[in-house]
């Protein structure tokens, strides 16, 4: 496999195997030519510091510092630093990119010496439920060192770009071929198929994000809706997830079998809370709800507002009108609707993506090698 350019160790508050999504896109893309490290958050367990490496496609390496219980934070920021510093010259990682999807991480890679250091900004991490008090801070000592800011979203950018001389938004994608899937699907999985319809499918992480108390309102209202809710459960108790015989929570679903799920739902929900923690969000379902080919109704997030709910991609509704929206949804024009979603949709895609921001990169690189050069050529005369 061709190498194009320094390795790129990421490092990321989430998981590889947790919801699949833009970072799981993007490396996987940026592994087809260079060798990229996805450094996950400490695992703390009885033991020594050690970091776990597997490599999961040829040039893809999930890297997991295993600390002992009971490590204060800081100290764990310094192990996973000298854990990190080894790793790098065991592998011969010389002069990476540096990609960070945390501030908080920071300080672990404080001894690498980068190519260059980019910060893709994929949501507003201070505004989410337990944040570290830090969190502001550090990221202002990382819009100090990076070369490259990338947001997940329109408002994201708008609330960034005073901050740093090279934002640039990268609104969430899509693999369209995937979830077309969707549009073809003629089998239930096994936990949806005796769910009768219609049914109001959502798909993604449930947690302060998730507007439950209209969840709830939504089933009160039309007893006949079936609610159909995949996805983990982080951040809130499962015991305060609303409980009526028409919701049914069937829990964290592989992004391979996502397409057989939706294709047999009416309508795609995304019922956001208007809170700190969706101000910026740019929800990657909605380009996948309309590559599946199916309407999709949403409370007011302001980057589905825009462009989605103004190209009548996706219904805009409150809590007052949520029903009335998925009524409208059930009832509209599907062939209408198909072609605006497919033309939203073919707009974009994770490859899209990837290449621009590969060029963005590339650009960078080399801006800071001809300063390199002329620093090695400005020798005095005598000294030759």
């Amino acid at each position: 496999m061709k190498q194009a350019g320094p390795d790129l160790i990421c490092l990321s508050h989430l998981r590889w195997n947790f919801v699949f999504q833009r970072p799981n896109h993007l490396m996987s893309r940026f592994a087809q030519e260079r060798r990229v490290y996805f450094v996950e958050e400490p695992v703390f367990e009885d033991g020594p510091p050690r970091l776990e490496a597997r490599h999961i496609e040829a040039n893809l390496t999930i890297v997991v510092p295993h600390l002992p219980h009971r490590t204060e934070q800081e100290e764990a920021l310094t192990q996973q630093r000298r854990l990190l510093n080894a790793f790098v010259r065991e592998q011969d990682i010389r002069q990476p990119i540096l990609w960070f999807y945390t501030p908080i991480s920071l300080p672990i890679a404080a001894d690498v010496e980068p190519s260059l250091v980019v910060y893709d900004c994929m949501d507003e991490l201070s505004a989410f439920r337990g944040a570290p008090p830090l969190l502001r801070e550090r990221e202002r000592e990382l819009f100090a060192r990076a070369d490259l800011v990338f947001t997940g979203g329109q408002s994201l950018y708008e609330a960034k770009r005073a901050h740093h001389p090279s934002v640039h938004a990268f609104p969430s994608s899509v693999d369209a071929a995937h979830f077309a899937k969707a549009r073809a699907q003629a089998e239930d999985p096994d936990d949806q198929r005796d769910i009768p319809r219609p049914r109001l499918g959502f798909f993604g992480v449930i947690d302060e994000r998730l507007d439950v108390e209209l969840v709830a309102r939504v089933a009160k209202e039309r007893p006949d809706f079936q609610l159909v809710m995949l996805g983990p459960v982080v951040k809130i108790d499962p015991a305060t997830l609303p409980r009526r015989p028409n919701i049914h929570w069937l829990g964290q679903k592989s992004y391979q079998d996502l397409p057989a799920y939706l294709g047999g739902w009416d309508v795609a929900l995304m019922p956001f809370a208007l809170n700190e923690a969706t101000r910026f969000i740019s929800p990657t379902k909605t380009l996948e709800y309309l590559a599946a080919g199916k309407p999709v109704v949403s409370t007011a997030i302001r980057d589905v507002i825009t462009p989605y709910g103004e190209k009548r991609a996706v219904h805009i509704a409150d809590a007052s009108t949520f029903v009335a929206a998925v009524e409208a949804a059930l009832a509209g024009p599907r062939e209408e609707h198909i072609a605006i979603a497919d033309e939203m949709v073919s707009a974009t895609s994770w490859d899209k993506t990837w290449r621009a921001m590969s060029k963005l990169i590339a650009d960078a690189l080399q801006s800071k090698r001809p300063a390199a050069v002329r620093a090695e050529g400005n020798v005095p005369c005598s000294t030759l």
